[in-house]
This record gives C-alpha cells, sequence and structure tokens, in this order.
C-alpha cells in the first residue's frame, strides 16, 4: 500500500509520467526534403531503447502525436501538425507532410505524444534545413551510404567472430557519427538499408519479423542522432525488399506485394496515405545539382530472362519518365541515384543489373547511347549502392559511376576490377580511376556551391571513420 501512495505522490510531482508507458526509441526523422515542404516520421514504443527487449524487437505502443515546428529553437509562433494515431496496422509510426515552409530555412520541430490527447508531453528538439531553391548557388554538401548490415555488424560474417567491437554494438555504426561531424545537408540511403534474409537461418518472412529488422537498425543512438538534424531520401534494393538479387517472380517469402508495402510503411517517402504514387522521382536540390532516384525492384523483368530489348529493370513507364525529366532540366549536373550499378565493373556470375553479363546490360547500354544522341552524355552520371566496395568508374562512353561501397567495415568486401576475368569487364575497357586498397566501411560525401567555381562537383571518398580516401572534382569547363 505504501508503494502506490509514493507512486501516486511522484505523480502528482511529476516525477512519474509518461514516459514510463509510452517512448519513441527509434526517435524522429525528417523525409523527402524540398525548399517549401518536407515529411517528419516518429515511432511510438512500448520501451526507451536502445537495448532492445527479451524477443530483441521494439515493441510498439498504442496512442497519439503530433509534430510541432518553428523557425527559432525556443519554438516561438509554432505550429502543429493534426493529432495522428499510432496503431499496429502502421506498425505504429506516424508521419505528417509539413508544407509552406521558407527556402533555405533550419527549422526546429519535436514530437509530442502520449496516450491521449490529454495526456502528453513533449519529445526532444529536432531539426532539419529546406532545399535553397532551384536558383540557388549557396554551398551544398550531402553524403550517400549503403548496405548496413546488422547481422554482421553485431555477430560477424560468420556469426561467430569479427562483430564490432563492443562500444560500437551499443552506439551503432561508427560512419554515422563520422557523417554527423560534416554536418550534411541531407543524408541519402541507397537500398539495403536493412537486411531481410541475414542471417539465413533467422531470415524475415511473416510481418512482425520484417518489421523488427527496422526496429533493431533504426534504434541505434548514432543513428538517431544523426536523423535528428540530417533529412533524408530513401531508396530500396533487393535485401530490403525480398532477398538477395530478388526479382518479383516466385513465392518465396516475403512476396513482392509484401517487400514494397513495408518499404513505403517504414520510410518517409511518401505521406503515409499515399500508396499509389511511385517510389522514382526527381528534386532540384541546387541551381547546378538534380537528383533523379530511381525504382530498381518494383518494374523489373525476371533476372534470367535472355537479356534484350524486352528486358528492364526500370519498366517502360518509369524509364520514358526518366529521359523526359533528364531532357526537361538545365542543371549543369544530372545525378541518377541508383540502388544497383550500370557502369561496375561487377562479378561475372550475378544476373541482377545493369552491368551484369546476361543481367540487364542492353538497356544500360541503350541508355548510353541515347544520353549521347540527346547531347546529355557530359552531365549525367551515376552514383549506386549495392556493390560492397567504394570505386570511381568511367564507361566507354563517357558516364561517370561512383559507388558509396557499404556503410560498416563487417559488410565490405575487396571487390571486382576491370581487366580480369572474374569480372563483367574482362577487357578492361572501363577506366577506374579509384579502387580502394583496403576493404573499409565508408560513405560518399558531395559538395557544390563552392568558390571559385559554384557549378563544381566535388564527389569524395570516406572510411566510416571519416578519413578521406579519394577527391575528384567535376567541373562544366572539362
Amino acid at each position: 500500500m505504501r508503494a502506490v501512495w509514493i507512486l501516486l505522490f511522484l505523480s502528482c510531482c511529476g516525477q512519474v509520467g509518461l514516459s514510463a508507458e509510452i517512448f519513441h526509441a527509434q526517435g524522429e526523422m525528417a523525409g523527402e526534403p524540398t525548399a517549401t515542404s518536407v515529411l517528419l516520421q516518429s515511432r511510438l514504443t512500448a520501451i526507451p531503447g536502445p537495448e532492445l527487449n527479451e524477443e530483441g524487437d521494439i515493441p510498439g505502443a498504442d496512442g497519439v502525436a503530433r509534430f510541432e515546428w518553428s523557425t527559432t529553437p525556443e519554438f516561438k509562433s509554432a505550429r502543429t501538425t493534426e493529432w495522428l494515431k499510432a496503431s499496429a496496422d502502421r506498425d505504429y509510426i506516424v508521419r505528417a507532410r509539413i508544407q509552406d515552409l521558407l527556402p533555405g530555412t533550419l527549422y526546429y520541430y519535436r514530437l509530442i505524444y502520449g496516450p491521449d490527447e490529454s495526456k502528453t508531453e513533449k519529445g526532444p528538439r529536432r531539426e532539419f534545413r529546406t532545399l535553397p531553391g532551384a536558383e540557388s548557388e549557396e554551398a551544398l554538401t550531402f553524403a550517400m551510404g549503403s548496405c548496413q548490415n546488422y547481422a554482421f555488424f553485431m555477430h560477424g560474417k560468420n556469426g561467430k567472430n569479427g562483430a564490432a567491437p563492443e562500444e560500437d554494438r551499443q552506439l551503432g555504426y561508427p560512419a554515422y557519427q563520422a557523417m554527423l561531424d560534416l554536418e550534411p545537408a541531407f543524408f541519402i540511403g541507397t537500398g539495403d538499408i536493412v537486411y531481410y534474409d541475414h542471417f539465413a537461418k533467422t531470415a524475415a518472412q511473416s510481418l512482425p519479423e520484417l518489421r523488427k529488422k527496422w526496429h533493431e537498425q533504426f534504434r541505434f543512438p548514432r543513428m538517431v542522432d544523426f536523423f535528428a538534424q540530417t533529412p533524408a531520401y530513401w531508396s530500396k534494393d533487393d535485401h530490403d525488399f525480398r532477398f538477395n538479387d530478388a526479382d518479383r517472380t516466385g513465392s518465396r517469402l516475403p512476396l513482392t506485394e509484401t517487400g514494397i508495402e513495408i518499404f513505403r510503411e517504414q520510410m518517409p517517402i511518401h505521406p503515409a496515405d499515399d500508396s499509389t504514387s511511385p517510389t522514382y522521382r526527381t528534386h532540384r536540390v541546387h541551381k547546378h545539382l538534380q537528383l533523379w532516384f530511381v525504382e530498381g525492384r518494383d518494374y523489373r523483368s525476371p533476372n534470367r530472362m535472355d537479356d534484350g530489348p524486352e528486358k528492364t529493370i526500370w519498366g517502360e513507364e518509369q524509364r520514358d519518365w526518366l529521359q523526359q525529366t533528364l531532357k526537361e532540366s538545365d542543371a549543369t549536373w544530372k545525378v541518377i541515384i541508383t540502388p544497383t550499378p550500370m557502369v561496375g565493373p561487377d562479378s561475372k556470375n550475378k544476373k541482377d543489373n545493369h552491368a551484369n553479363l546476361g543481367g540487364f546490360r542492353h538497356e544500360a547500354e541503350e541508355f548510353f547511347a541515347w544520353l549521347k544522341k540527346n547531347d546529355l552524355d557530359e552531365s549525367v552520371m551515376t552514383f549506386c549502392g549495392d556493390r560492397h566496395w567504394q570505386y570511381h568508374s568511367i564507361h566507354p562512353s563517357g558516364m561517370h559511376e561512383f559507388s558509396c561501397g557499404a556503410l560498416n567495415d563487417e559488410n565490405a568486401i575487396s571487390g571486382s576490377y576491370p581487366g580480369t576475368p572474374n569480372s563483367t569487364d574482362p577487357e578492361g575497357l572501363v577506366k577506374q580511376p579509384f579502387h580502394y586498397k583496403e576493404p573499409s566501411g565508408g560513405f560518399l560525401r558531395v559538395s557544390i556551391g563552392n568558390k571559385p567555381d559554384p557549378a563544381a562537383l566535388t564527389i569524395e571518398f570516406r572510411d566510416d571513420e571519416g578519413k578521406a580516401l579519394y577527391s575528384t572534382t567535376r567541373s562544366p569547363e572539362e
């Protein structure tokens, strides 16, 4: 009885509050920033994290939430969204689209949440900056990463040794701290954000198992801190779609429709009630730079189909959209963010991407020829994920490709080189100005708008501790 009275006293004094019941262990994130809008997202949870429960999960919690935002850290003249319901059918995720924002402006936001509208508390302050606008030449920097393998990071590649150090397994991937120190305007996650199929004996198939992969990944303190002030754009690849090299065929779980739906549920790409807008899209992020995010899984032909004019990763509608929007753009640089490589080289035995022999090379070669025919070959380049090694390659057509490699050391490999018999370029036709010497986790750091030439685009390769490994600058005067 005495314990009950103590709890009642502390509750009245505000020392025991809603945080004992409802949390937001995965923090908040901002997605798809434009000059005037952004998507804000959080997830209500039953435990505070970052530790997982006995089932190795971060369970959700029913409740309500809304976002509050302002241009001042004190939240003066703040605005709020309508109340959003966190429920099991959407994995307790709440997401709101904020519009009518000012270009190039730093905004502060926070989550207001609780079991109902009458019992709420405020989360910590987060922030994002809107894009500067299509006419801006201000300096802009962003980061890009891929292939963050939780199983390898926590347990090593063989599940027995080679895992990350204990401190990192508590805090999360070191690359996120390295990127945070560089203060990028935004981040691009270009696929394999989680690995449903690793390890094979614990491969996720059911809906709770698939969602668990997202929960365990995004509860790391380094990730929570990074996304608390860094908006992001997201794409999916094979491992966060279904399984390794997955296409749309077969009955192996998860099914195609499930993979598509869960990625849209977990990542802030479209408003929560939008289930139809395509995930391919383009954003003008600077006067001299426009980005295209292509979808590599939703429309592809079967991987083992004979290569030729009918075989496609993009599908006819996406390919037409890509070509049309590239022609319409007057940006100095047009960068295609592709989950899989178009140039490589890659392993000769794969059939999953545009660089692969017997894969989808015909579509890539046709596209490169189209670029040249339309005088776009000097302004278009590709940034890719999927390959677990960092490289800068130049296709015989002149297409430059930059692979960000794997984000964590435990998932990095040496990779394929031009001119080797086990690669997709045994004749050495692809030039490769950079291929890292030692396998390492890491990311790309890209900047534009710097003096004296605001149109020059600089691409840097960094390891997972932020050390610069290679840098190149492309200028329109080349």
